[in-house]
């Protein structure tokens, strides 16, 4: 079916058209870039199919890469831009649920469109013909309806990432899933544990990222989480009988995505935030759950979990801390919170925060003004301490050499009897608290050794002062600055 559709095609996608016509050969933008332009996006991609065989792609332009020649795709580069350009194809049996054993090459556009995963996917276009749509992709599109293109079944075992892939395409247009495509992704769903991680991280995370990143319940629903992300099904089944909360585990998770930005860390954290409370679940005498621990085991989960889909380390680590982090509540004052952000970290702020936020907002509302409140006061001291310019580890200290220069060192007999004179040491651009502040930090949370943390803040002092204080000493002047760290 041929419909009056106009599509501004991009100058360098144009031109390839036109040079594969004018040599004799059908060409079209086909694919994504058509679905994307009917709906008034802007495509990633502009992919084109063509009647002509590689070898006359690869004759007609100047520059191409062999992308895929047993498969008939040419990448042609103009200016440095690529255009992936395949050849009209049939596919042959899908052996391995993602290649073909082989393709034959046709020259009828509708064969091409046949073999392709979803209705909205299988639409071409050039400015000739104008919109071809053999299987009614735009009518689902006007419907909001993700359908298989012929027999889903025959889709899903050919590739069954195409499973996968279907509710990512739910979640970034926010459709509905025809009900016999439905129907064969729940029936096929197991197959998809022949699909490396590598691709299933990719159509996780676009669904993710998604401006629906709650259809993830759909992939629970059919049994597609069963089989790449169980941990998930275990926190849909869990309940959470506790004041704060109104839904299961998975349901709260599931919430939670919906209240932080798009971003790939972010998303992540969200989904795995609370993926260890079926493992720490507990009861008291009244019957009320409570989730002790949940966070750093949940960190140890996730972290195995994000290298079982094959992410890269800086991803993993980034939204294992936030998770680590995402339970605790420091006292107000601007000490407690210079330490918990030397502690968890200063990259991981201001994200932190929005992993809090969200984690509220996901819950009941039961004293949910009182927990924003605290969050915004939170911030505020945050931001006050970046304005300020304040050391929040041993690196960002700046020792002025100068101002220490008429520092006169305390006799031995003083430190024992605790007659210190800290007024020179005050005065002194409080490099000495943040010295000893920030080692005491260290020392108290267990996140140095002591064999560590005592030697440097001794050297950074007695390299300005000339005066090598011992460990108790440090403790000492933490005590008279009151600034040691809270217990508990």
């Amino acid at each position: 079916m041929e419909q009056d559709i106009r599509i501004t095609l991009p100058p360098k996608g144009k031109h390839i058209i036109e040079t594969l016509r004018q040599a004799g050969f059908e060409a079209y933008a086909v694919g994504g870039c058509v679905r994307d332009s009917i709906l008034g996006r802007e495509p990633q991609d502009w992919d084109i199919t063509t009647s002509a065989p590689p070898e006359r792609v690869k004759a007609l332009f100047p520059r191409t890469i062999d992308t895929g020649l047993q498969h008939g795709t040419v990448t042609v580069m103009l200016q440095g831009e690529g255009f992936e350009v395949t050849t009209y194809r049939i596919d042959g049996a899908y052996e391995d649920s993602r290649h073909p054993s082989q393709v034959t090459f046709t020259g009828e556009l509708g064969e091409d469109l046949r073999r392709r995963d979803l209705t909205i996917n299988a639409m071409a276009y050039n400015d000739e013909a104008g919109l071809v749509d053999l299987f009614g992709g735009m009518a689902d599109l006007e419907a909001g309806v993700v359908r298989c293109v012929g027999d889903p079944r025959e889709r899903f075992r050919e590739d069954a990432l195409r499973i996968l892939r279907a509710i990512r395409f739910a979640a970034q247009l926010g459709y509905g899933i025809e009900r016999e495509t439905a129907a064969a992704m729940e029936e096929l769903a197991p197959s998809l544990c022949r699909i490396s991680a590598e691709r299933i991280q990719v159509e996780l995370v676009k669904l993710l990222v998604s401006p629906h990143p709650d259809f993830l319940r759909i992939a629970y629903d059919i049994g597609v989480t069963k089989v790449f992300l169980p941990e998930l099904d275990k926190a849909c089944e869990t309940p959470q009988n506790h004041p704060h909360h109104c839904y299961s585990v998975g349901e709260h998770i599931l919430k939670s995505l919906e209240h932080v930005e798009p971003d790939k860390v972010l998303r992540l954290t969200m989904l795995f935030h609370d993926v260890a409370k079926p493992v720490c679940k507990s009861q008291d005498e009244n019957g009320i759950y409570h989730f002790y621990g949940h966070p750093n085991l949940g960190a140890r989960i996730a972290r195995e979990i994000l290298r079982r889909l094959r992410f890269d380390n800086d991803t993993t680590d980034r939204v294992t801390a936030l998770i680590t982090w995402h339970d605790h509540r420091p006292q107000l004052k601007e000490a407690a919170v210079r330490r918990t952000i030397h502690r968890v970290g200063l990259r991981q702020y201001p994200d932190l925060f929005e992993v809090k936020q969200a984690d509220t907002l996901a819950k009941n509302r039961y004293k949910r003004k009182e927990k924003l409140d605290y969050l915004e006061e939170y911030r505020r001291i945050y931001q006050e301490i970046l304005d300020r310019n304040q050391c929040l580890t041993l690196k960002d200290l700046a020792v002025d050499v100068l101002k220490l220069d008429s520092y006169t060192e305390p006799a031995e007999k003083d430190w024992e009897t605790g007659d210190i004179e800290l007024a020179p040491i005050l005065g002194l651009s409080d490099v000495i608290v943040d010295i000893v502040e920030t080692g005491m930090t260290l020392l108290e949370n267990d996140l140095e050794p002591k064999e560590t943390i005592v030697p440097i803040s001794a050297r950074l002092i007695a390299n300005k002062v000339g005066y090598k204080f011992k460990h108790q000493q440090i403790t000492e002047l933490c005590r008279r600055m009151e600034t040691l760290p809270e217990k508990g």
